[in-house]
This record gives C-alpha cells, structure tokens and sequence, in this order.
C-alpha cells in the first residue's frame, strides 16, 4: 500500500534484458493529464498477506540492476504482438498472468519515453503488484484480458487500528464505497488521496482508473520515479519502493521478486 506521504548479489546482467523487447514495440503509450473519474466500486475484501521470499540485501546497498538492450531486439520478429509472445514466455516459467506483464512492461515503456532517467524497470513494478494483489488475483479473483481483477480489489478500512494508521475519506467513497475511511483499492492499492494525485490512463479510455492494472501500473511507475529518482541506484530503488511502504521487509520482498521475474524475462528472450 502506498504512504500517504510519500551483498550484492550475483544478479547482475539480468534485470530488465527483458526491456530490449519493451523498446522494439514502444509506442501507443501515453500519460494523461486530464482524467475522467472512474466508476464507484462496492467494497470487495481486504488486501492479501502474502508469504513471500525476501532479499538479503540492506536498504539503499544495491537496485535490481538495468542495462541497455541489445541492438538486435529492436528488429522486427515474426509475431503480431512480440511483447503479448513475450509474456506468455514470462508467464509460462513464473505465476503471473501474461496480461499483467503486458501492463507493466506498457508502464515500463511509458516511464522510458517521459521520463528516461528513471529507468524504472517492469520487473520492479510486477514485484510491487505481487506484494499488494497477487497481480489483481487476491482472493480468488482473475485478471481479466481488460487489466481488470473480475471483482474490485479494496483494501480494510484505515482506521487505526493497531498497526494500521488512520486516514479518513477523502473521496466522498467514490474509489473504495467507505465515506467514513479511506481504503487502499486496486491492483497496485493505492489509497485515494494518492490516486487523484498520480491517476494516469495507460489504457487509452481516457479514465484513470486504479482498478486497471494498464492504469495503476503507470501511476505506480510515475510515484515511484518522483523527485527525478534513478531506480538504478541502491539510493534510488530503495527511496522509491519504500515511499511505496516504508518497510525493509517489503523491500527486501519486491526486491527477490523483481530478480525472479526479470531472469524468467530473460530466458523467454532467449528462447
């Protein structure tokens, strides 16, 4: 869940190889700046408490590293939709549907075009929307082909309850159906202060809508990427992700993640 506010390891070499791919089928992508609000959706559950693997590295000590892609990626190959190829590649070898790749390798090549110092990598935002959904699956939900989970993803209300701070509405509940509290909703759980602040449109609807993945994965990409942060640095990466939520353990996790997913990234290149 995002504040309201806002060793090393032998892995080098292979975070992001994946984005040669990205850049070969960059275009139609855009962030929006004037936004039509979203529908209201009902309250559908809390968010999930994954038991996931954690990196043994020490905050602000490394990134998930990025490098430049291959030249030879950028050549036209034999599918209509590489990148769509490419994410039933990724999706084959790790849990995450191909059509949430899809969204955060869309994010990834947005943030390469508006704002290139950033380099913020589509593996660092898939590790971000496992922690918080599971990719839009929480609860026995699915993604559907529209980056939508088949039902709303809405988070506990903030209320202030032990270990839970307390922020009370700022949407009238347009976004998470409570008018007493505020509640993270969507696939990347963004509480509604913080969307209307970074809502984007990456499905081209022209909604800004945290409940589509195509949308919360740019915002997300965007919050993370403030202030001109490199995500390529230890001090960077590690400033963004846990502005996300001020957790080492968190952290650590999106960190093992990103790692796991840019190496399946890299063999369905290879393949």
């Amino acid at each position: 869940m995002i504040s309201p506010t806002s060793t090393a390891l032998a892995a080098v070499g292979r975070l992001a190889v994946a984005a040669g791919l990205l850049v070969a089928v960059a275009g139609g992508v855009g962030l929006t700046g004037h936004l039509s609000a979203p529908p209201r959706a009902p309250i559908a559950g809390p968010p999930p408490e994954p038991v996931l693997e954690r990196a043994p590295v020490s905050p602000g000590s490394i990134a998930p590293p990025v490098e430049e892609p291959p030249e030879q990626l950028a050549a036209p190959g034999p599918e209509p939709d590489p990148l769509r190829a490419w994410a039933d590649e990724v999706a084959a070898v790790v849990d995450i549907p191909a059509r949430a790749v899809v969204s955060y390798a869309h994010a990834d090549l947005a943030m390469r075009e508006h704002q290139p110092g950033c380099r913020v990598s589509w593996a660092t935002l898939a590790g971000i929307g496992r922690v918080e959904s599971d990719h839009g699956r929480f609860a026995h939900r699915t993604l559907t082909e529209d980056a939508v989970p088949s039902e709303p993803i809405i988070g506990i209300p903030l209320d202030g309850r032990p270990g839970v701070r307390a922020i009370h509405d700022t949407d009238g509940g347009v976004l998470d159906g409570d008018t007493t509290y505020d509640r993270a909703v969507g696939p990347m759980q963004f509480i509604p202060g913080t969307w209307r602040k970074w809502a984007s449109d990456g499905s081209g609807d022209g909604i800004g809508d945290p409940q589509n993945l195509d949308d919360a994965a740019i915002a997300a990409a965007r919050y993370l990427c403030a202030g001109g942060r490199d995500m390529t640095t230890g001090a960077g990466w590690w400033a963004g992700v846990m502005s996300y939520n001020n957790s080492v353990e968190y952290g650590q996790k999106v960190f093992a993640l990103a790692e796991s997913y840019a190496e399946a990234g890299n063999r369905g290149l290879r393949e």
